[in-house]
């Protein structure tokens, strides 16, 4: 019962998608501009820079918190944390306010990671700039670090469900970037060096 609070409260932390309403406050569905995808990388894309920032540190903080609040409420329940912080992406990235169309999930797995183990975060979030800067794709960097982690969690003994529902996340992320990968081979897609610093008007 305490996991299943843990994952529907986490569920519900996702849900609050900052990308979408920041479109909003910009006057448009981000859903219908660049990737379609109500996240920060689109933001980023769309609108720029100080725009993607602020997005990104809000779905960070919304998975950590997420993490940080049922690791307190449920101390004796070893993968409260991690069932919080994975349902927190699955909400960011299925909001059912928003016909389940929401992000990719990439900045809530950060959050969720640095709750969990921030020193493991560190490395993996400096690949993760490594790779981006060499490719100049950050969609390749996302499903490397969404393989990386569970395989790490997996060395250092996490339960078997938390393996099992990290494995699962990994895949539907990949699903959900099927379409970057696509544009990355016909050389359509939108590298980050070619983001505007400032936003459009």
């Amino acid at each position: 019962m305490e996991l299943l609070i843990c994952a529907v409260a986490g569920y519900f932390f996702g849900c609050f998608n900052t990308a979408w309403i920041v479109g909003r406050i910009r006057g448009m569905d981000i859903r219908t501009k660049g990737s379609g995808n109500a996240g920060a990388s689109n933001v980023t894309i769309t609108l720029g820079w100080r725009w993607g920032i602020l997005v990104a540190a809000m779905d960070i903080a919304k998975a950590w918190i997420a993490v940080v609040l049922c690791r307190t409420l449920f101390p004796g329940v070893l993968s409260a944390g991690a069932a919080a912080g994975i349902f927190c992406i699955l909400g960011h990235i299925f909001p059912f306010y928003l016909g389940f169309r929401g992000g990719k999930g990439f900045a809530s797995y950060i959050g969720m990671m640095l709750a969990l183990n921030w020193r493991i975060t560190l490395v993996l979030v400096a690949a993760t700039v490594v790779i981006t800067v060499v490719t100049d794709y950050i969609a390749l960097a996302t499903l490397a670090t969404s393989w990386a982690f569970p395989v790490w969690q997996w060395y250092a003994g996490s339960p078997a469900l938390e393996l099992v529902l990290l494995g699962l996340l990994a895949v539907i992320i990949f699903w959900k970037h099927r379409e970057n990968l696509r544009r990355i081979r016909r050389g359509e897609e939108t590298g980050l060096r070619k983001v505007p610093v400032r936003a459009k008007r």
